[in-house]
């Protein structure tokens, strides 16, 4: 007759499995990954450059990122629903100018004119999705196409001039608070609320479930009841809202408005952040708290090589590695996954 051994209150086995699978849940975490390549490139940067980790210059990465930040919302939403926009940068440059131009050389209130500039935005938007969820043409070529359509028009309306001294109002997310001994802009405060708002609508809610199971499976979903085009639709228009508040922030930060503002390091970079971030490009799977982390990483590597002395250049080609590397990795664990 053998006896079994019981567990007892001391025995550390169950403890330890206990300890390996929070470990585990910890570590899959979608914004883990991400944030652990943030601190270990600003591990290295803070030994490169003793600049580095002062609270200015850490004011001022955030100060960068703000812009491709909140086009980085944006774009997390079309990726997760496995498309891409490749119009945000002149779409941007579009709304901004629209918000320009009115306040400053038609006369119209500043705060219309930043209404119109976001719901001129919001119209791409709604095109890019219209043509994506009613003729399911493919994202790339719809948002290539309202590409070319943005610079256009950007160009046409704005006659090609730079409008400067912008009303107040537009200039309001540009002002600074002091915290810690570094200037903070209240555009950054707005880029964290919208990522907050963001987090809680894909989380939270029947819709952002939505958003996932379309990306994931869009047949499956519509077999489940999920109102497929109205999801894309929605997708693309808050996405031309996120463009819209960006073009307003650009505005804001830069002091005037630019018909060649952010229609290239923008784009690239929005998408770059959220690759970064640990979204996939197939859909279905990623987060926004990790695109904020993709975001903050883009602007340590830029502020970080800038601090070493990398010339702009060589920058992009860290960047394009990077964005090769995340790709490559994804590509890899959903391999795993099949």
């Amino acid at each position: 007759m053998s006896a079994t051994t019981e567990p007892t209150a001391t025995d550390p086995a169950p403890r330890r499995a206990r300890v390996l699978d929070a470990a585990q849940r910890v570590l899959g975490a979608q914004a883990v990954a991400p944030l652990i390549a943030l601190v270990l490139t600003a591990a290295f940067f803070s030994v490169k450059s003793d600049a580095f980790l002062h609270a200015q210059n850490f004011s001022l990465i955030l100060q960068q990122v703000m812009v491709v930040g909140v086009l980085a919302v944006g774009q997390t939403l079309v990726i997760l629903t496995a498309g891409i926009d490749l119009s945000v940068g002149t779409v941007m440059a579009f709304g901004q100018i629209v918000m320009t131009k009115l306040a400053v050389a038609n006369g119209v209130p500043p705060l219309l004119a930043i209404a119109l500039g976001i719901l001129a935005c919001m119209a791409f938007g709604l095109l890019n999705g219209a043509l994506v969820a009613g003729i399911r043409l493919p994202a790339f070529i719809v948002t290539l196409g309202t590409f070319n359509i943005a610079l256009a028009l950007t160009h046409a309306y704005s006659s090609d001039l730079t409008y400067s001294n912008l009303p107040s109002e537009l200039l309001f997310f540009g002002r600074t608070f002091r915290v810690a001994g570094a200037d903070f802009t209240y555009g950054v405060v707005l880029m964290l609320v919208i990522y907050a708002v963001a987090w809680y609508l894909l989380t939270q809610t029947a819709w952002g479930r939505h958003v996932y199971a379309v990306g994931d499976n869009p047949e499956a979903a519509r077999l489940t009841g999920v109102s497929v085009g109205r999801v894309l639709l929605s997708v693309y228009v808050s996405a031309g809202l996120c463009v819209g508040i960006a073009a307003m922030l650009l505005a804001a930060r830069t002091e005037l408005g630019d018909p060649n503002a952010g229609q290239t390091t923008e784009n690239l970079d929005s998408i770059t952040a959220v690759v970064l971030g640990g979204t996939s490009l197939f859909g279905g799977r990623g987060s926004v708290l990790g695109t904020l982390v993709g975001a903050v990483i883009v602007g340590v590597f830029r502020n970080g090589l800038t601090l070493v002395g990398v010339e702009v250049i060589y920058q992009y080609l860290v960047t394009g590695v990077l964005i090769i590397l995340a790709v490559s990795i994804d590509q890899l664990v959903r391999r795993r996954r099949v």
